[in-house]
């Protein structure tokens, strides 16, 4: 494949086809940081287009100072939260693969296993059950850090400049964020 920042030059001057190719070599991460927020893979999807369109439209804002992986995981985050704040449904939708409902989903949660124990896929089940609903219950700054941390392996300084805060700031609310998800696990069924 041709080099990123070439790519990028080149859909900076129009050409859809480098454009493609660029969509085509992230589109997978852009996915999986917007359904990891919202939840609903048909929402992440159009969400998803929002994201493609909006970097079509700003890429000419692209000085090349940073990665394009740094320039573009912001705007993902953006629009995501943009649809989340949209439909209010911060506490009902975040991370599919905690409590991966459907076959596709689940494919994602956990690598298949040879020998399936029925006891231990029940008890699989509950505790991703029970960490989807400690993680529902956290304050949505407090998830939307945690996933950028732990699920997306963002440093506190991606994190903060996705997010538009202080380095500081991200890692309060990650402590935070852990301290709190630590406490519902213990307290909830």
């Amino acid at each position: 494949m041709e080099d990123v920042s070439a790519l990028v030059r080149r859909a900076q001057a129009g050409d859809q086809e480098a454009f493609g190719t660029l969509v085509q070599a992230h589109y997978e991460r852009v996915f999986r940081t917007v359904l990891g927020m919202i939840r609903d893979e048909h929402d992440a999807r159009d969400v998803c287009q929002e994201v493609w369109i909006t970097v079509w439209k700003n890429l000419g804002t692209y000085r090349g100072d940073s990665q394009f992986t740094t320039w573009l995981h912001p705007i993902a985050v953006r629009r995501a939260v943009d649809h989340l704040r949209r439909r209010q449904k911060w506490f009902h939708r975040f991370l599919p693969f905690a409590g991966a409902d459907t076959e596709e989903h689940a494919a994602v949660a956990e690598p298949a296993d040879e020998t399936p124990d029925p006891r231990q896929a029940a008890e699989r089940r509950e505790g991703s059950g029970r960490f989807e609903r400690a993680l529902a219950a956290l304050p949505e700054k407090h998830r939307m850090v945690l996933v950028l941390r732990e699920v997306e392996g963002l440093s506190y300084e991606q994190i903060a400049h996705t997010l538009n805060c202080r380095t500081g700031t991200v890692m309060s609310r990650l402590f935070n964020a852990r301290r709190l998800l630590a406490q519902k696990l213990g307290h909830l069924p």
